[in-house]
């Protein structure tokens, strides 16, 4: 028995299996067959969802992760130098004449005239004064002329000769589109808002 196993180291000896039995790979299959399969040390791991791109004349390998910006919608605009949107209130555009209108409720009689901006207008005994006259901006629900009206009496000289001095009848804003928003109210006149306009015609 003992002769017999001499023999078989000796042939084990001379064909050099003993020598591949001393590899890495032999003592330690598992890990032999692992080393195909997982990355080396130098090589990251790779996210599918990560955005990479190889590096112009780089190997395979060797990939480059390019940073997400965390916000894509505040990405910089031409001309702007903060990267971020500028926006443009729109104003109300203003006029230099405002188109009013009367009514004599004892006569019936119907009056559209004009009052220029600061400009006092007399019409019978009312005395109109228009300080503004502005359409609606473009970002407004509703395109209307709106105008900041005053309107006084006017002083009267009574039989004694004395003078009873004017009063202020309305003062507010009044709109062209909604005229009993805010109403002039009388017992003898009716007055509202037509619309504005750029200048005065000539006399």
């Amino acid at each position: 028995m003992r002769a017999r196993w001499l023999l078989v180291f000796g042939l084990m000896a001379a064909t050099g299996l003993g020598v591949s039995l001393g590899h890495a790979q032999a003592a330690d299959p598992i890990g032999g067959l692992l080393q195909g399969v997982m990355p080396s040390k130098g090589t990251p791991p790779t996210n599918p969802s990560d955005p990479v791109k190889a590096k112009p004349g780089s190997p395979a390998s060797e990939v480059v992760v390019e940073p997400v910006p965390s916000d894509p919608t505040e990405a910089a605009l031409p001309g702007s130098s903060s990267g971020r949107r500028v926006y443009e209130v729109p104003k109300r555009k203003r006029y230099a004449v405002a188109v009013m209108q009367v009514l004599d409720k004892v006569t019936a009689e119907t009056m559209r005239f004009e009052v220029p901006i600061n400009q006092p207008i007399r019409y019978k005994s009312l005395i109109f004064s228009v300080r503004t006259c502005e359409t609606s901006a473009s970002n407004e629900p509703v395109r209307d002329s709106i105008a900041h009206v005053q309107i006084d009496s006017e002083a009267t000289r009574g039989a004694d000769r004395a003078i009873t001095p004017g009063r202020q009848l309305f003062r507010g804003w009044m709109f062209a589109s909604s005229p009993g928003l805010n109403p002039f109210q009388h017992p003898v006149y009716d007055a509202w808002l037509i619309a504005c306009k750029t200048s005065a015609p000539a006399a």
